[in-house]
């Protein structure tokens, strides 16, 4: 498709929500020249401290001109609230990375806002699979790459309340403190009781040989790939396990650190149901694409469900 010939190559008719939190201990260019020059007939909100993306949105689409794409320049937990959104408004979105890691737009090949630009430009999209996740009886959620409980919502939780030593600081006294006091929890699930370190619930199938399984590797996912760390082993195994890149799991396989294949259950389904129980003292949380969410003491359920062809993403060409 010609792209001067496409609805929003000016940006016509699109939003984007700018999360200039997302991503602070990164040094990054403004985006702000790039929408000028490529988007300039594009509404571009830069969301306040106290606004809500959601309230944002709807303000939006009960305008007078309400935008036929979403856009968010931020982390991956911002893209996953907006392609919440996109569902609920039945648009596609325009997802570009802002954040520290932006797990989600690189298994999409997106790169760079220039990407992403290119990508909407041409008109070029994927239809994208999601998780749906549900607490107890809350509203689902809508999660791009995993969902976890354990040891990884216990060290995020640990790192929330050490934000004023700054992200990397405030991260290394967070493991310390996190391995400290470290416990396996209880979950059971079809009627059998296990202790675990951490489950990973992943949207659509990832690398066999993680545990963590932080960035999702296709694009139109019918499945969960949850991989369960059963507590047989040490604590300090139960953190290594953390180990998010391949390289730094082959130096701690290397030297005996990784978890042993024989503690990870490794599951493909299309929901899951977990009744999940911390030990007392303990806080009673879950991350879904790195968002914390405290529930209420004594512990929750958690059911995740793979919802295929979800939304609609503007994206390069996929290789075949």
């Amino acid at each position: 498709m010609d792209a001067a010939k496409t609805p929003h190559a000016d940006g016509r008719g699109v939003l984007i929500v700018r999360n200039a939190r997302s991503g602070t201990a990164v040094i990054r260019s403004d985006p702000a020249a790039t929408f000028g020059e490529r988007l300039p007939a594009a509404r571009v909100h830069e969301l306040a401290e106290d606004e809500d993306l959601a309230e944002v949105v709807a303000a939006a689409m009960e305008s007078d001109a309400a935008p036929d794409v979403l856009g968010i320049y931020g982390g991956d937990g911002s893209v996953s609230r907006m392609a919440h959104l996109a569902r609920r408004y039945h648009r596609p979105l325009l997802a570009m990375p802002g954040g520290t890691f932006n797990h989600f737009v690189r298994a999409l090949g997106v790169d760079s806002v220039d990407a992403a630009i290119d990508a909407c430009e041409a008109g070029s999209t994927v239809e994208v699979g999601v998780a749906e996740a549900t607490a107890d009886a809350g509203d689902p959620v809508t999660v791009l790459n995993v969902v976890s409980i354990g040891a990884y919502p216990e060290l995020i939780e640990e790192r929330e309340r050490r934000t004023s030593l700054g992200k990397w600081l405030g991260g290394v006294v967070a493991t310390a403190a996190a391995l400290r006091r470290a416990e396996p929890l209880t979950i059971v699930r079809d009627g059998r009781r296990a202790r675990v370190w951490s489950v990973f619930v992943s949207v659509g199938r990832n690398d066999p040989d993680r545990v963590a399984t932080m960035q999702r590797q296709e694009a139109d996912a019918g499945a969960l790939d949850v991989r369960i760390h059963h507590a047989r082993g040490s604590k300090v195994r139960a953190f290594a396990s953390l180990a998010f890149g391949k390289r730094s799991a082959a130096v701690l396989r290397a030297v005996r650190l990784f978890p042993r294949d024989a503690d990870i259950e490794r599951l493909l389904v299309r929901e899951l149901e977990l009744h999940v129980r911390p030990e007392p003292g303990h806080p009673s949380v879950f991350v879904h694409d790195g968002e914390l969410e405290q529930r209420g003491p004594g512990g929750f359920t958690l059911r995740c469900v793979a919802v295929p062809r979800a939304v609609t993403v503007f994206a390069p060409p996929r290789e075949h």
